[in-house]
């Protein structure tokens, strides 16, 4: 059976200034699933998340989400207006608030409310089960918290509401392994779900780990597409396509 797509960029080309960085990005993402977008430095990934939520815009061709128009030259819609669709970004930056605590933060992600007490008690313990950190450091200035707790927080604004897709870029970069087993463990939890996810992740790992389908980019295109379990199992794809192999990673 056929899972059909959440998400769906077609032709997209996008300019930054006199750059043309994306040059025809033809891209799927399965509802329910992960979808991996890897590629080497420089390939255009981060560029497609942020022409996804509307940060850049498409200079040509359509992205479509549940079936309507939301970017390109003929449709495109504001960030905010993406992000009420039920679409959250998590960049590479974590865009946490770091003189604000971690509450502050998770009360200022929450759309609909003003204070801690408003925000869903099941789905804020549910959160404390994926990240107990945040539970422990709960009154905490977030920019005192560790790399990876930081990761923790990004990740927890964006799901303190449920939402039908997220965008992360890059989650594990500088963490230590036993962070990056959580983010997995936190990741694979939202997949049970039936959360979309599309990731932007160097770590093959735990690419490997998580996705279902993965988008492999160079020089902002997508020059492969398929189920990850078989670019897992493929070392000369995987030297190919990025310059590594899943054997020299074990």
């Amino acid at each position: 059976m056929t899972t059909k797509p959440l998400l769906h960029l077609t032709d997209v080309q996008t300019h930054i200034g006199p750059y043309h960085i994306l040059h025809g990005i033809d891209l799927t993402v399965p509802e329910g699933e992960v979808t991996m977008l890897l590629g080497r430095n420089g390939a255009g990934k981060t560029t497609t998340l942020r022409t996804i939520m509307g940060l850049w815009q498409a200079s040509a061709g359509r992205i479509a989400f549940a079936g309507e128009p939301i970017g390109g030259p003929q449709a495109q819609r504001t960030t905010p207006e993406i992000a009420q669709r039920g679409i959250a970004y998590v960049p590479e930056s974590m865009g946490i608030f770091s003189d604000l605590t971690v509450q502050e933060n998770l009360v200022l992600a929450a759309r609909h409310a003003r204070r801690a007490s408003e925000i869903d008690t099941q789905r804020l313990e549910w959160i404390f089960g994926l990240f107990p950190a945040l539970k422990k450091f709960w009154r905490h200035p977030a920019g005192k918290l560790s790399g990876g707790q930081k990761q923790m927080l990004a990740v927890a604004r964006a799901i303190v509401e449920p939402r039908r897709l997220l965008l992360i870029d890059e989650p594990s970069k500088g963490l230590a392994p036993s962070i990056i087993r959580n983010l997995v463990d936190a990741f694979n939890e939202l997949k049970r779900q039936r959360t979309t996810i599309l990731l932007v992740e160097q770590n093959f790992m735990m690419a490997k780990a998580l996705g279902d389908r993965v988008a492999v980019m160079d020089d902002g295109r997508v020059v492969h597409a398929g189920a990850m379990a078989e670019l897992a199992e493929d070392e000369a794809l995987q030297q190919r396509l990025l310059g590594l192999s899943l054997g020299a990673h074990q």
